[in-house]
This record gives structure tokens, sequence and C-alpha cells, in this order.
């Protein structure tokens, strides 16, 4: 009878437990506002509905959240991957260049993808060289692209929005293979590529040890540098195909707007799903549910008709909520709280 209890207290305290009761009365909470919120069906080819307007539209934060994972699992922070996502947007709009026909490009399609990546990247390896080369404050050099890389963007869009025509690039964001919107499969090949390399071979243990104690991985004989600047490099990875996604999707690049506040969600993300930013602990799985649970609310909150003015204040309360629910010492606080005896009369 006593192993009940303990198995109990085992579940509320695992990391996933409340993510993923979270995300249950999202959907049921938009289950109730739309009935047919749970509907798929097959038509034309593809299959549509809420369900799977979430995991499409959730692919840029899912993306962006993955990256952001991996480097404040060694206790850092990348603040400008929103700017990162513009300039990529940018770069892959302005090599597609272009007529309004949409039948010709600046440079080839398969040339403006890499260009994209590769800037995206560059940006990332910038990153990495300042925390891991220097050794500036995390918050401080991603900064330092997050203010530059928006003015940069816009500098390659020239102020402007920039607009594609080119058809075959609307396929990324847009497209559907095998009844599925594309950009599920790509996110999901980035989670497939991650959690292999993670939790298949010894990278994820020297990612844990980096971010437990980098000073101890150097004397073990880990490359925490080497390590630290990778991690940045790939953050800048993911954020140059959500851009990718994003300006597909839209048809458009907008050096000022795309990207904007794709930090602040991602970061949520990630800690919403259980990996602690001092470190060493970290749940692909839990940021994949984070970024769900970010998606989902997005769209109960529009669903709800709640006015735009107040979105981000609902947004703010769930994740204060769930982090709350998270925390061992407020969960102790509350149980010590209702198990404490009433005295007579009615006081405490």
């Amino acid at each position: 009878m006593s192993e009940t209890p303990s198995r109990v207290n085992a579940l509320l305290g695992h990391r996933l437990t409340w993510p993923l009761v979270t995300l249950a009365l999202l959907l049921l909470v938009n289950v109730v506002a739309n009935e047919r919120f749970l509907h798929i069906e097959w038509r034309d080819g593809h299959l549509y509905g809420s369900l799977i307007d979430i995991l499409n539209r959730a692919a840029p934060l899912i993306l962006v959240s993955l990256g952001m994972t991996l480097v404040i699992a060694m206790r850092g922070i990348d603040i400008s991957v929103g700017a990162v996502v513009a300039i990529s947007a940018a770069v892959a709009a302005w090599m597609i260049g272009g007529s309004v026909d949409g039948a010709t490009t600046r440079l080839p399609l398969g040339v403006a993808i890499t260009g994209a990546l590769a800037v995206a990247m560059l940006c990332g390896l910038w990153n990495g060289a300042l925390v891991a080369g220097i050794g500036m404050q995390p918050i401080i050099a991603t900064l330092i692209l997050m203010v530059a890389g928006r003015g940069i963007a816009q500098l390659i869009t020239d102020g402007q929005i920039i607009t594609i025509y080119y058809q075959p690039y609307f396929f990324i964001g847009g497209g559907y293979l095998l009844g599925l919107p594309f950009s599920l499969y790509v996110w999901l090949g980035v989670l497939a590529l991650l959690a292999g390399l993670l939790y298949k071979t010894p990278l994820g243990v020297f990612v844990q040890a980096v971010g437990v104690n980098p000073a101890a991985a150097r004397v073990a004989g880990i490359r925490a540098r080497q390590l630290t600047l990778a991690a940045y490099v790939f953050c800048g990875f993911c954020a140059g195909v959500a851009g990718l996604l994003i300006s597909s999707n839209v048809k458009s690049a907008d050096g000022n707007n795309a990207g904007q506040l794709m930090e602040l969600d991602a970061i949520l993300a990630v800690t919403l799903g259980g990996t602690s930013l001092a470190g060493g602990r970290f749940s692909l799985l839990g940021t994949l549910i984070g970024a769900l649970i970010i998606q989902t609310l997005t769209y109960a909150i529009y669903s709800l008709g709640v006015p735009p003015e107040i979105n981000l204040v609902v947004k703010a309360a769930v994740v204060f909520v769930v982090m709350l629910l998270q925390s061992p010492e407020f969960r102790a606080q509350v149980w010590a709280l209702a198990r404490r005896p009433s005295l007579p009369g009615g006081a405490a």
C-alpha cells in the first residue's frame, strides 16, 4: 500500500507530467470551443484539420526550440534566433529574386537554400566564437546579433518586404508529401537526427557534462569549447531552416517582423519541457511538447476570440502556472498547506 503514494509522487514529479497535462487541457479547451477541432478529413489528396494545422504551424518554433535546447543544455542561451530567422528568409528571398511570373530566379533554388542556411550557420558560428572562444557571457554575445541581425536583414531587403514569386520554393513551407504538410517531415527529420546523436552516441553525455561543469568536462578530456561552438552553429542552422519555412509559407521575406519574439517562445518551449536553464539536463521530447503547448495555446486564444491586446498576458499566465506546477518546492508547500489541520472555530 505504501508503494502507491510513492508512485503517485514520482509521477507528479516527472518533468513531462505537467506539460502533458497542460497540453491535454488546452486540447480539451479547443474541443469545447470547436466541436470539429478533432475532425480530420482527406480532401484533394491531403489531410486537413485543426490538429494538422497546429503541427504544421508549430514547425518553425519546434525547429528553433530544438536548437535552443542544445545550447541551453550547455549553460548557454541564444536570444538572436529571431534575427537569424529574418536573415535566412531575407537571403533566400534575395537569391531567388525572379520575375512576377514566377518562372525565373536570380540564382538556382538549391543555391538559394544552401546560401541561406550557410549564412544562418555563420551567425551561429559568430555567437559560438564569442561565447566559447572569447568567453563572453552568452546573453550578451547573442544580444549583439539580436540587435545587429535585424538590421542586417533589413539591409538585405532594403527595408522592404520582398515578395517571392517562384512556385517551387512554396513547397518547403506550404507543400504536402504523402498527404501531410512537408514541414512535418522537416522538423521530424531534425528531431530524429538530434535524438540519434544525443541518445545513441556519447554526445549526449558530453553535452550533460559540459552543462553541469564545463571546467571539469575539459579536465576529463571533453572538448567543451568545440562542443559549445558546434551547439551554436546547430542552433543557427535550425533558425535558418525555420526562416525558410516561414518565408516559403507567407511567400515573402520581412526583415523587420520575421521571427519577431521567436527567441522568447523558444526559451519558453524549452523550459516548459523540463530542460534546466542551469544546464546539464535536457529533454527533446519535452521541448517538442513545450512548442506544441505554445502553438495550441495560440490556436485556442484565437478560437475563443480573446482580444489581441491581451494574448501575451494569457500566454504568460499559462506559462507561469505550468512552471509553478513543475517546481518541487511549490508542490511541497501546497501539499503541506493542504494537509495542515484546521483549528477549532475555523482558524487555521
